[in-house]
């Protein structure tokens, strides 16, 4: 457990090389990483936290803002800090990527590379909102709603509503590690944890987006090589190729789309490994020239 200003961060690390640092997505925590993380810490030092407010992260009491993605970036840099690694790899799926190229927008010093995994930038998703988008990812429009009323929806029957999620999600409940499983069913458990995810899809709406919007309207791009993994054959934001979307945010995007749904780390780990391992490889090589 490493301490920051706002947060308690739950963190797993081992291996040695370079740091590379791993953040899951929704409705999941760490565990998402267990069959990623040690094929890369034969080569990388592997840092993998629970999201701030998710898994056994907890925010501390008393903190704005807490869901937006510039402040997760901050109290996860910190946590990277306090471990040693200044500079550093992000590997980012779902809300991990949201949180991943905010660290490399905001703090360029520190982020070496950045993976994004199944993800385009938050203003494009808003940008591409449609009715196809609104049925299929709901999730977004609910958890966005003030303070209690999506709180007290999943209140209900938490374990329900996540079952029914991860299940769209992984194409079968049956195609996750049962450990992994009932990792993300106690952290979903918690209504604590609950509440955190409701902040993070409330700043998605808000500040996350503002945020986005200014670094448009300033020309902010990524400097650093961007790596991007995605769902073959969908299309995001109104209809983009990923690859499309990303360039317009970075210098130097390189990537492909995998089959296996949206939950890549888990469903198709060893076509996400053969696609990281050649860039990891190449980014480290550039930083120790």
């Amino acid at each position: 457990m490493v301490e920051t200003d706002g947060a308690s961060i739950a963190l797993l690390t081992g291996g040695a090389g370079p740091p590379v640092l791993l953040l899951h997505g929704y409705p999941q925590t760490r565990a998402a990483w267990h069959r990623i993380a040690p094929a890369l810490a034969q080569s990388y030092t592997v840092v993998v936290p629970d999201l701030p407010g998710y898994g056994q992260s907890r925010v501390k009491d008393g903190q704005r803002c807490a869901g937006s993605k510039r402040w997760m970036a901050r109290q996860l840099h910190v946590a990277m800090q306090s471990l040693g690694h200044q500079r550093y790899i992000v590997i980012g799926h779902d809300r991990g990527g949201r949180v991943g190229y905010r660290m490399a927008l905001d703090i360029p010093e520190a982020v070496q590379a950045f993976v994004s995994l199944t993800v385009v930038p938050t203003l494009e998703m808003w940008q591409g909102t449609s009715k196809a988008f609104g049925l299929g990812a709901w999730h977004w429009f609910m958890m966005a709603q003030p303070y209690p009323l999506p709180e007290m929806l999943m209140a209900a029957d938490p374990r329900g509503l996540l079952d029914i999620t991860l299940e769209k999600m992984a194409s079968g409940l049956e195609h996750l590690h049962p450990l992994a499983l009932q990792d993300y069913r106690q952290a979903f458990d918690n209504p604590d944890v609950r509440h955190a995810i409701c902040e993070d899809y409330r700043a998605a709406a808000t500040i996350d987006e503002e945020h986005d919007v200014a670094d448009r309207e300033a020309g902010r791009r990524l400097v650093v090589p961007v790596h991007v993994l995605w769902e073959e054959g969908r299309l995001y934001g109104g209809g983009r190729e990923p690859l499309d979307i990303w360039a317009d945010w970075a210098e130097t995007v390189t990537g492909l789309g995998l089959g296996g749904g949206h939950l890549l780390p888990e469903r198709k780990s060893e076509a996400v490994l053969v696609s990281l391992i050649p860039f990891l490889a190449e980014v480290s090589h550039v930083e120790e020239g």
